[in-house]
């Protein structure tokens, strides 16, 4: 399965949920490839600051910002089990190969309104890609929240009937996510009976579920 985890807005998460997402997967022995297509190139410093610290490897980071991904990602895909796609923001380019590229795409959004307004131009492309990709299918994450609030419950709710529909798992603002970002690991090898950790495993396992 190619997953591509885009959202035109930064600050959204994209690069915290395509790491975890792919490192959840390879910790289950799954051959696991993540192409950061972001110019920024944040999951290829994050797999260098892991190599530096000798860290076990447990995915293949591979830097692919162009747009020419949906011809160069379906060879990659070819010698892995799952491809991740680590997008990039505002570059509508780069944003409609990776979505053309991918079996499923995840858009990352915070419980607020303006990460709503601003997801208009992300749905814009997604219809536009499925033009030519009519089984593309697609999923909201709420992400950097707390479930408990108003606003993440009134988020959820405006987007039960949405098209794309919003993943049942919701992932909370957590410091020991900056924490991994930093030390190039992830949540499960710092704190793995946390709730980050708990998050995360189910949000893999229901993505794993929606494969087409």
């Amino acid at each position: 399965m190619i997953v591509a985890v885009l959202n035109q807005k930064g600050g959204v998460g994209r690069t915290t949920l395509a790491l975890h997402l792919a490192g959840e997967w390879g910790l289950r022995g799954k051959r696991v490839t993540l192409i950061d297509a972001d110019p920024q190139s944040s999951a290829l410093d994050w797999s260098k600051q892991r190599a530096r610290e000798n860290v076990s490897r447990l995915f293949g980071v591979v830097s692919l910002a162009r747009d020419t991904l949906h011809r160069e990602v379906p060879k990659i895909a070819r010698t892995a089990d799952h491809v991740v796609i680590d997008g990039p923001p505002r570059v509508a380019g780069m944003m409609r190969s990776a979505l053309l590229a991918a079996d499923l795409v995840l858009i990352p959004v915070q419980p607020s309104p303006l990460d709503g307004w601003a997801s208009a131009e992300m749905l814009s492309l997604l219809r536009e890609a499925r033009i030519y990709r009519p089984q593309l299918a697609a999923r909201f994450v709420l992400n950097r929240c707390d479930a408990r609030t108003v606003i993440a419950r009134e988020a959820t709710e405006a987007l039960a009937d949405h098209d794309p529909p919003v993943l049942v798992s919701t992932i909370g603002q957590r410091v020991v996510f900056a924490d991994a970002a930093q030390s190039g690991r992830l949540v499960f090898e710092l704190a793995e009976e946390s709730a980050a950790a708990r998050e995360i495993a189910a949000f893999a396992a229901e993505v794993a579920r929606i494969a087409p």
